[in-house]
């Protein structure tokens, strides 16, 4: 990814509104969201277009690691950022002012099932946007390249 490049953010306004802000304030508005419920932006490059995508994204902390939750709200569909990290695990995250380079990854088995718990305890809806949906949301871990 490189600095020179254009990044289109989330097509969602309200996203879109919250990333603008985000960068202008360098984290200081946006990064916690709600009361102790804090995002991060997440860059990926697109899988078709090739082009830079940012997103705004819940996380939490497994130790070093980074973590976010591919739910869509429970859609029958992963997310797009997802599937771009599936096709391209290198992205970039900004947490507050600071923005680094990360490799992601799909945590699976008791991994996973600690790591939901971390994040349901931030936001708990996850388990029920899991019940809305056949497919199993993945959890993601973000770490730095």
């Amino acid at each position: 990814m490189t600095s020179s490049e254009r990044v289109l953010d989330s097509p969602q306004g309200w996203v879109a509104d919250h990333i603008h802000r985000y960068v202008e304030t360098g984290g200081v508005e946006g990064h916690e969201w709600r009361p102790g419920v804090f995002t991060l932006l997440l860059t990926t490059r697109g899988r078709r277009s090739g082009k830079l995508r940012r997103t705004a994204l819940i996380y939490g902390r497994d130790g070093d690691d980074y973590l976010v939750v591919a739910s869509q709200g429970g859609a029958p569909q992963h997310p797009a950022w997802y599937l771009n990290l599936l096709a391209d695990p290198r992205a970039e995250v900004q947490v507050g002012a600071e923005t680094f380079p990360v490799r992601a990854r799909t945590a699976s088995g008791g991994e996973k099932a600690r790591m939901w718990a971390t994040m349901t305890a931030i936001w708990p809806a996850y388990d029920e946007y899991q019940t809305k949906t056949d497919r199993e949301i993945p959890v993601v871990v973000l770490e730095r390249a």
